[in-house]
């Protein structure tokens, strides 16, 4: 099959002396994005051959840690709901689901 179409994601890191983010920039024209300010990413990709994921895991030294706290609560669900429609496995995804309830209780994240 021919690709029609790329898309590119373009992350800005701003380091500081040692080397630790002070800034995160990301574009995704596609996406209607461009050049916007975060303050983490996270990024699995999969390497076939080897049969592992690798990862980047970046946060800005300022990114507070309440914040920190959403952001794993929030990538944690997301990744339930990816993984059922990737594998269409609903027991395991709603397992995964009842993990992100407890986290978030643990946490003090859910508002009653």
């Amino acid at each position: 099959m021919a690709i029609k179409h790329t898309s590119e994601i373009k992350l800005n890191i701003g380091l500081d002396e040692n080397k630790i983010p002070e800034t995160i920039r990301w574009t995704a024209e596609d996406g209607g994005v461009s050049n916007e300010e975060t303050k983490a990413v996270m990024l699995s990709v999969w390497d076939s051959k080897k049969k592992e994921s690798l990862r980047i895991d970046l946060w800005t030294k300022d990114m507070p840690v309440d914040e920190m706290k959403i952001f794993f609560h929030q990538t944690l669900s997301a990744m339930a709901d990816t993984f059922q429609r990737a594998t269409n496995d609903d027991k395991m995804s709603a397992t995964m689901r009842d993990f992100c309830d407890y986290f978030a209780e643990k946490l003090e994240l859910k508002k009653e």
